[in-house]
């Protein structure tokens, strides 16, 4: 079948040249006698030729050991497969490669502070709190963690932890008390880096209160090490004087006596991370990754999905409660500028993340569906205002990027860029399908699936499907699986989170399709799928018409169980000042109808003055359709805006016809 839909964007053949894809697929052909001509083709060859796919990885990336091994691959199986069981490494080593004068990290505050490091002065800043954190008793397999901003401190602590072989864990200053404690409670970190305050949208919210309480409710942590952001180092100092085993910064590094920076070698599975799953069903998973698997990984997703080097400025709008973060970050490994911005997107206006890509060079822009999708709707044109010379790449991620957003990003912000969409998560730290610069850029759709991982759709008798719907797995094992959960002694928590429902195969819980061109588009979660009349539809495929509605800011769809069936209620956000009624009801049904089918099409549509979403930004179906059903929500620590759950409670409109 011919596909009418043509490319918003195609490389050039000299450019694909170029790439480091490129570069690595011609490596593959010398070294392995192929004569593979394309990505797909190349795509194929490292699901099929795994050990010697990800073998010439570790190769191209350089990583850096102090034992390799011969085995690549030892148990394969999933769970439990021992990638590389010989080698050992350390992750901060990996980082910290580059010792030079370079920029590494540039720091941008919401409230217009700036502060930057050297790769030569980041690896001194390491030094030094490693020193601190060895004479506070941190060692291999300790926990770490941080209540802290996107700042360079974050990034220094979480490096001089894995540089000792303890683990980093880590969330925003944005989480409420018991969202800290649901997550560092689990896992016992023996020393906690916290700010007393940070900005956000214009306002300094102070965290010194909520620092006493944690140190007071969990037990473990020895050492609570406070680093000043909305207070001088003075003030800070004067403000914790009373805190019980807190610490400025300042004092916990000059009381620590000097130690040479050394990397404590640990084997490939070694935890390096402590992630948490959204919680909003219960209490978040603590989901360890391992030191080997997630420096692989990210090097191939940096260096050949997203083709980052040195002369790269790397830019993601993220927290240090959202994967992005780690995934940031480790853009060091390449030897990139990394620019952290902490604070609100919007402001003190729409530009401001377009005034720092211009300020500070941004090569490649990361941020979210969601913010793409704001920015359109507020009419916002960078294209028109900006330079973005530099501008090479657009990453988009965290729910689906709307064909519209797409057209969005070609038309007003830069027409000759890759831009994107990403998809993978918390769970493997990772994309299983993301960008790729060799390829055509289709609206609605992920360039590609990641090389190295056996990604394929399934339907529900568990075939594998093409340019059909179901449900996305991996087949076969990947170095960055996670290790396991914290605290779950046996593996039935981790077991039961993904191997359930084909023993020995990833379901990863997202509802998609592969398309002709290799392609990948994400409808949703699996357990949000509506199913009215029987007939599975992913929420995507709504809100993707329901945002050509320019009345239309924000929406959240669900089933409701009604009358032996299920019917599909819209819950929608007006721009200020607009109320709904019968003619715009009219106009997003009709919307939605004609491009969809008349399943799509919503048996209620409701105004509601907010959306609940958790701390990263994404939309909770599960949690309303809960409340909807006068069902509990679990965790509203992991919300946002918890409060906007009471919007849908017992609500006249869903009680009728």
């Amino acid at each position: 079948m011919s596909n009418p839909v043509q490319p918003l964007w195609q490389p050039t053949a000299e450019a694909i040249a170029a790439t480091q894809m490129d570069q690595f697929r011609r490596q593959v052909n010398e070294l392995h006698q192929q004569s593979l001509p394309d990505y797909h083709a190349l795509h194929q060859w490292s699901v099929d030729n795994r050990e010697a796919f990800w073998n010439q990885l570790w190769d191209f990336g350089e990583v850096i050991a102090s034992e390799r091994g011969d085995r690549v691959l030892g148990k394969d199986t999933m769970p439990g497969a021992e990638w590389f069981p010989d080698a050992r490494l350390n992750f901060a080593e990996n980082l910290l490669r580059f010792r030079d004068d370079k920029a590494a990290l540039v720091e941008r505050l919401e409230n217009g502070r700036r502060r930057e490091l050297s790769y030569g002065e980041l690896f001194a800043e390491v030094e030094k709190l490693a020193a601190a954190l060895a004479n506070a008793g941190v060692g291999k397999g300790d926990r770490v963690a941080g209540f802290m901003p996107n700042i360079i401190d974050t990034a220094v602590a979480m490096l001089a932890t894995t540089s000792l072989g303890a683990i980093w864990t880590s969330c925003s200053p944005d989480f409420g008390i018991n969202g800290v404690l649901d997550r560092f409670g689990q896992v016992g970190p023996k020393v906690l880096f916290a700010c007393e305050g940070y900005f956000y949208n214009g306002k300094t919210i102070d965290s010194l209160p909520r620092l006493e309480q944690i140190v007071d409710q969990i037990e473990s942590i020895q050492q609570l090490v406070v680093v000043p952001v909305a207070r001088s180092p003075e003030q800070t100092e004067a403000d914790i004087s009373g805190l019980d085993r807190a610490v400025s910064l300042r004092a916990f590094v000059e009381n620590a006596p000097a130690r040479p920076l050394t990397f404590e070698q640990t084997e490939f599975n070694h935890p390096l991370y402590i992630m948490y799953s959204s919680g909003t069903t219960g209490v978040p998973k603590c989901i360890v990754h391992g030191v080997g698997g997630t420096l692989l990984q990210h090097i191939k997703e940096h260096r050949l999905h997203t083709d980052i080097s040195r002369n790269d400025t790397l830019f993601y709008f993220t927290t240090c409660g959202w994967m992005m973060w780690n995934w940031l970050i480790s853009g060091l490994a390449c030897g990139a500028t990394l620019v952290l911005y902490d604070g609100s997107p919007f402001y003190p206006a729409a530009e401001c993340l377009w005034d720092m890509a211009d300020e500070e060079s941004i090569s490649v822009f990361g941020t979210s569906a969601k913010y793409i999708a704001a920015l359109e709707k507020a009419g916002y044109k960078p294209r028109e205002s900006h330079k973005l010379e530099r501008l090479r790449a657009v990453l988009s991620t965290g729910s689906p990027l709307a064909h519209e957003g797409f057209r969005y990003v070609y038309r007003d912000i830069k027409s000759d860029l890759c831009l994107s969409s990403i998809s993978g998560g918390t769970d493997i730290i990772s994309c299983f399908a993301l960008g790729n610069p060799t390829l055509p850029v289709y609206p609605g759709e992920l360039q590609c699936r990641g090389l190295g991982m056996a990604v394929q759709v399934w339907s529900d008798d568990g075939k594998p499907v093409l340019e059909e719907k179901g449900e996305l797995v991996c087949a076969t094992s990947f170095p960055c699986m996670p290790i396991g959960f914290w605290n779950d002694p046996d593996g039935s928590k981790y077991h039961g989170a993904y191997f359930d429902s084909w023993p020995g195969v990833w379901a990863h819980g997202d509802y998609a399709e592969i398309t002709e061109h290799g392609g990948v588009i994400i409808y949703g979660r699996s357990d949000a799928v509506l199913n009215p009349g029987g007939v599975r539809i992913g929420t995507a495929e709504i809100y993707r018409q329901v945002e050509k509605v320019e009345e239309v800011l924000d929406s959240i769809c669900i089933g409701q169980e009604w009358r032996d069936d299920v019917r599909v209620v819209l819950f929608v956000v007006l721009r200020e000042g607009l109320t709904l009624d019968d003619d715009l009801i009219q106009k997003i049904r009709t919307t939605i109808r004609a491009n969809t089918t008349p399943r799509h099409v919503p048996a209620k549509v409701i105004q509601v003055a907010d959306i609940p979403r958790t701390i990263s930004g994404k939309i909770v179906e599960l949690a309303v359709r809960n409340v909807v059903h006068g069902k509990p929500v679990k965790n509203q620590e992991a919300l946002a805006n918890p409060e906007a759950l009471k919007l849908y409670e017992d609500l006249e409109a869903l009680a009728g016809e």
